[in-house]
């Protein structure tokens, strides 16, 4: 299989791990031009009541000019302490100036640097917090959902998983592109911005500790080597691609896929049934979106189904996951449930509410 334009992605990678690595969803911070106006309204404020406190006290200082101090030499001393430019021309005589520029005005000074300097303060202290938060995240991560892709079909996915009660905080998102990543971040995902072929950014992606990894690629040759990357970083995952090409299927499994979901012949056979019987392809795309109408849901037999044909249950049982098969709900190898079988069912979708882990639904149809 020929690989078109893969150097060109993965030097398109390298040039984003430059300077970007892993990131985590974040709260919306102000615009900066708010942040930059409220910094400088509070230096204002801090100016304005130096001035008022040296014009209050305006007899304890001296101007070498004219020997008396008013309000704009008042303005002009506050200026010029705060700034610690300190020319000297006005200064403070009385025992009781001299105390209100040691308690008053010096931690002022302070105040208004500290103002002043405080975007560069602030940039240190994100470092640290976000440095913080990284580790934190790598260290607490365990049984993760890796999502390798951010499209439609990956976006359908996380949807899916996360309608089982699967916390945002568990899935991470691995896409080449910047802008993906940030709108993945903006949903409460995790993300890692590279390419997913190359094991060092699976890694950032902590994917040997994952438990699940959906592979939603855009193509079906860097679906390939995603999948076999995956696989010798995690062996025990479960790996679930998506490939346009039928054809490809087959070459998907070799690699270590559990599932292979071909989107375009998935397509193709729902337009298809939606020609011959529109009703038929209304069904299937009610079946297909999560959360509305009919759901399709894996679920374990209860005690009081055991010893009872799949007909005789009161959900509409489609098939039985007996060990590693999939048997249909009419397969004579199928005769009574038994207490270690698993439906999968269809029930009534109720909005609004999750589906819990033990009855978990069927990952929908993804679209080209």
């Amino acid at each position: 299989m020929k690989l078109p334009g893969h150097d060109a992605i993965a030097r398109q990678a390298d040039e984003h791990l430059v300077t970007h690595k892993v990131k985590l969803p974040r709260k919306i911070v102000e615009h900066p031009f708010r942040q930059v106006a409220k910094r400088v309204l509070m230096a204002l404020l801090v100016l304005a009541a130096t001035a008022l406190i040296v014009w209050a006290d305006r007899d304890g200082y001296n101007d070498n000019s004219d020997q008396s101090v008013d309000f704009l030499d008042a303005w002009y001393y506050a200026t010029v302490t705060l700034s610690t430019t300190g020319y000297g021309d006005i200064t403070p005589v009385s025992d009781g100036a001299r105390l209100t520029n040691i308690f008053v005005i010096t931690p002022l000074r302070v105040l208004f640097l500290i103002i002043l300097v405080g975007t560069t303060l602030e940039v240190l202290t994100e470092r640290t917090r976000e440095e913080w938060r990284l580790n934190r995240w790598r260290s607490t991560l365990r049984d993760h959902t890796v999502v390798v892709g951010f499209g439609t079909k990956g976006r359908s996915a996380i949807q899916t998983v996360c309608a089982t009660g699967l916390k945002k905080e568990q899935v991470v998102v691995v896409d080449p592109s910047s802008k993906v990543i940030d709108a993945a971040t903006a949903e409460g995902y995790a993300g890692v911005i590279g390419d997913a072929t190359r094991s060092e950014v699976l890694k950032r992606a902590e994917v040997h500790k994952a438990r699940k990894i959906i592979i939603a690629t855009q193509r079906d040759d860097t679906a390939v080597l995603v999948t076999l990357t995956a696989r010798q970083l995690n062996k025990a995952a479960k790996i679930v691609a998506a490939v346009r090409e039928e054809e490809n299927a087959p070459l998907l499994k070799q690699s270590g896929a559990d599932a292979v979901i071909t989107s375009a012949s998935a397509a193709g056979r729902l337009l298809g049934l939606s020609v011959l019987s529109p009703a038929a392809g209304m069904v299937m795309e009610d079946l297909i979106q999560q959360g509305s109408g009919l759901d399709i849901v894996e679920r374990p037999v209860i005690k009081a189904e055991v010893g009872r044909k799949p007909r005789e249950t009161d959900d509409l049982v489609v098939s039985v996951l007996r060990g590693h098969r999939v048997l249909g709900y009419d397969d004579p190898a199928v005769g009574t449930l038994e207490l270690t079988d698993r439906l999968i069912t269809i029930v009534r979708a109720t909005p609004g509410t999750q589906v819990t882990p033990d009855a978990r639904p069927l990952p929908p149809m993804p679209t080209s």
